[in-house]
């Protein structure tokens, strides 16, 4: 595990020797995970051609001195920015380059402050570095996976008639942690009959009627990593032939576009996959948001699966692949799932069915 983060310094180091800068400074708790295995909410990272500091205050020590791995921890008192910028001032550091994705305006100035020499943003540095998984990072992945999928199918089964759509959502965040998740990856997604018709509507008092449409969009942090999965069902019975109509294009989207997932193929084409399909069958002002995005300690990350993206897909990637056709006053379909980037092609991450299904049918 020590030679898993030394292997990530290694990387930015000649990283920083592209941007031609010094070091790298961080307060971002995405990146200072990925190259510390810190889990908590607030830290501050330098690396630096040899160096690799860790700060953090009182709150985070003992965690800290627990997680991190390849860092020299420190316990600093006071403004955490203000003594980052203060011991890179010690380093007789020139030019120092910052994600600036992971600072505010505030926290820049408090670091020019403290620091006098040149602030480089290097939109990105680590974030290019994390859009490869490691196996063991699939592996965190993939338990992540199965551990929401679980509590889905646990949870799929209580559904009754009445229920409310916030009241599942709950349902579903309890059972995350019930079974070892730090908790939801996001904010659960559970929406009933017309109201499925907004891709990331908020869950609800409405409650389940017979006949209505169920969109559950759910994912975890589990092992320091997220997972995302959407299903949509029916209850009771079919709304209607539209919705069969919708279901069948976007599953048949879904199912071509991971076809397509392989390495070498831009992430733009793969979206063209399951968009030019959901064209052709007439839906296609009705799918407005990407194909998909990556997952890893963020739930969403690189690579983007979109009409604009040039990147072109590696082994190691982990993506979303989730079409959906959402008809306001009528409701949508979204069938989502996390896809591992192979030598191959591309792996299906999550096992739960994805054929028509009608709850308490």
């Amino acid at each position: 595990m020590e030679n898993t983060f030394t292997n990530r310094i290694e990387g930015l180091r000649k990283a920083l020797a592209e941007w031609e800068c010094d070091a790298f400074a961080s307060v971002a708790a995405p990146d200072n995970q990925y190259l510390t295995g810190f889990t908590g909410s607030t830290s501050g990272v330098i690396v630096s051609a040899d160096a690799a500091a860790f700060l953090c205050d009182s709150r985070y020590t003992e965690q800290a001195q627990q997680q991190v791995k390849a860092f020299r921890v420190s316990e600093v008192p006071g403004n955490l920015i203000t003594r980052l910028g203060e011991r890179l001032a010690g380093m007789n550091l020139s030019t120092v380059a910052y994600d600036p994705n992971g600072w505010t305006v505030a926290q820049l100035a408090a670091m020019q402050k403290a620091f006098p020499g040149s602030l480089k943003p290097a939109d990105g540095i680590v974030a290019r570095l994390r859009i490869i998984k490691s196996p063991d990072e699939i592996d965190a992945l993939r338990a992540a996976s199965e551990l929401k999928e679980a509590a889905l199918a646990d949870v799929l089964q209580e559904i009754r008639e009445g229920v409310a759509e916030a009241e599942v959502a709950a349902r579903i965040e309890y059972e995350f942690k019930a079974r070892g998740a730090s908790g939801a990856s996001f904010d659960t997604i559970v929406l009933f009959g017309s109201r499925t018709s907004m891709p990331h509507g908020s869950p609800g008092k409405t409650r389940l009627k017979h006949g209505d449409t169920v969109l559950i969009d759910l994912g975890c942090r589990h092992c320091g990593y997220c997972s995302d999965l959407t299903r949509t069902y029916a209850y009771g019975t079919i709304p209607g032939a539209w919705f069969e109509a919708v279901y069948e294009t976007v599953f048949e989207a879904q199912s071509a576009a991971i076809q397509a997932v392989r390495p070498g193929a831009r992430c733009r084409d793969v979206d063209a996959v399951a968009r030019d399909l959901i064209q052709f069958r007439g839906y296609g002002a009705h799918f407005g948001h990407g194909l998909g995005h990556g997952v890893g300690i963020e739930i969403h990350e690189g690579p983007r699966l979109n009409a604009e993206s040039e990147l072109v897909l590696e082994p190691g990637m982990v993506v979303t692949v989730e079409p959906g056709v959402y008809l306001p006053g009528k409701g949508g379909v979204r069938i989502e799932d996390m896809v591992v980037v192979t030598e191959k092609g591309g792996e299906v991450l999550t096992r739960t069915p994805k054929a028509l299904k009608v709850l308490n049918a």
